[in-house]
């Protein structure tokens, strides 16, 4: 997550966003973009509202939880419980926990090892159960617990030997593939494909999660000058398509669609959710595709016809990255949310928007970004659109500690009372 902040867009110059927008921010509290604190839940009985409010919690790196690895488990569950704690507090709903951010653990697998993010060593048991304490402690307090897994990703080096001795890509080296610095299953192996969905199939297999979550990266992001090496994969599998790209994007639609099948049979009523990069194609390169200049094309790009998934209904909710402000030339959000809002338009698939808090107040970032009202407009633009079911916040840090103030802005324009999470 956080697309912008770790690759650059090869896009188009920025073009700066005058600190209002037309569309305005319903303020029904009166708050102004000064207030840092939280509103009071409104007097008397709430209307009932349902709509999505969620927060995604990283481990990867810790970037949001544990603060840093080898804390004990009494220090692991405080900081966690902490941040179920902040997603109350801000009336949120749901909780999108990472559980396998780089082919490893947070509950006891028999598949994977223990992530190294825990203690400092991949493979070493932490003494709890984080996966296990965040599902029963996020449905006390009535939040929404959604399993994150990255399928593919598999170590941010390319050093095998760094991995545990026991790990399933050292006892299958020719199941990974080294690119960008990084390693990765090969996602062109009928192996790889069910390796991967049985290690997640055993969280859904354990724990009562309320969804399966998936985020952007499906085959990687593209790295001048470097080249994915699935030739004899290709060779071997790719007899009947058109060309490498077509049969890399029937690899990624089999994985969809089979996780999918085995969620329901293993735990019925547990959704399926994607958050991917928030470009499908631009409109110069596909008459169907959004009114955008970017440099990366999901369906391009990652190999992820992400549009498909959604009008055939093969995932229950879609939560796009949309990153950027209102008027951000490359990738405009009032450009993109009504695009995504029509692809949407009719299918099963619930349509919510994934919001870059972590770029509020960031002075790296075009200047839209230093307005703390920047995405409580967003949510007010939202409001357009019957489409968009709610909003998903990257990421917990950021909710928690919100330097910029704009979080308490969402929070006093729009979350004055409660929500129900959808089901």
């Amino acid at each position: 997550m956080g697309r912008l902040s770790r690759r650059t867009f090869a896009m188009a110059a920025l073009s700066t966003l005058a600190s209002t927008a037309a569309t305005g921010s319903a303020t029904a509290t009166g708050a102004t973009a000064a207030d840092t604190g939280r509103a009071p839940v409104a007097a008397g009985r709430p209307r009932a509202v349902t709509e999505m409010r969620g927060v995604w919690l990283a481990t990867v790196a810790n970037r949001d939880w544990p603060s840093r690895p080898g804390l004990t488990a009494a220090q692991q569950r405080t900081e966690l419980i902490a941040h179920l704690d902040t997603a109350v507090r801000d009336r949120l709903n749901t909780v999108i926990f990472q559980v396998r951010p780089t082919a490893d653990a947070f509950w006891p697998s028999p598949y994977e090892p223990w992530s190294q993010y825990l203690t400092g060593t991949q493979g070493v048991a932490p003494g709890w159960d984080p996966l296990k304490t965040a599902v029963e402690e996020a449905h006390v307090r009535g939040l929404q617990l959604h399993a994150w897994f990255n399928p593919y990703r598999v170590a941010n080096t390319t050093d095998l030997t760094k991995l545990v001795a026991s790990h399933p890509a050292r006892r299958h080296p020719d199941w990974v593939v080294p690119y960008g610095g990084k390693l990765y299953y090969n996602p062109g192996l009928p192996q790889v494909r069910l390796f991967v969905e049985n290690a997640i199939l055993d969280a859904v297999r354990k724990y009562p999660v309320d969804a399966v979550h998936f985020d952007d990266y499906f085959y990687p992001y593209p790295v001048a000058g470097q080249t994915f090496d699935d030739d004899a994969a290709y060779d071997k599998y790719g007899g009947g398509f058109t060309d490498r790209a077509a049969w890399r994007r029937d690899n990624i639609d089999k994985l969809i669609r089979e996780t999918a099948a085995r969620i329901g049979r293993t735990r019925p009523g547990t959704r399926f959710g994607i958050s991917p990069f928030g470009v499908w194609r631009n409109a110069a390169t596909d008459p169907r595709g959004s009114d955008t200049t970017a440099g990366v094309q999901t369906y391009d790009d990652l190999c992820a016809d992400t549009r498909k998934w959604v009008r055939e209904g093969w995932i229950d909710y879609i939560v796009p990255q949309l990153y950027w402000n209102i008027g951000f030339a490359p990738a405009d959000y009032a450009k993109l949310l009504p695009w995504w809002a029509a692809v949407a338009r009719g299918s099963r698939t619930r349509l919510y928007a994934g919001e870059a808090l972590y770029k509020a107040g960031d002075p790296a970032q075009p200047a839209a970004w230093r307005d703390p009202a920047e995405l409580s407009r967003h949510l007010t633009l939202a409001h357009r659109w019957p489409e968009v079911g709610g909003h998903v916040f990257f990421a917990a840090r950021d909710v928690a500690v919100d330097p910029a103030g704009a979080m308490a802005r969402v929070v006093a324009d729009h979350y004055g009372q409660p929500a129900r999470a959808p089901r």
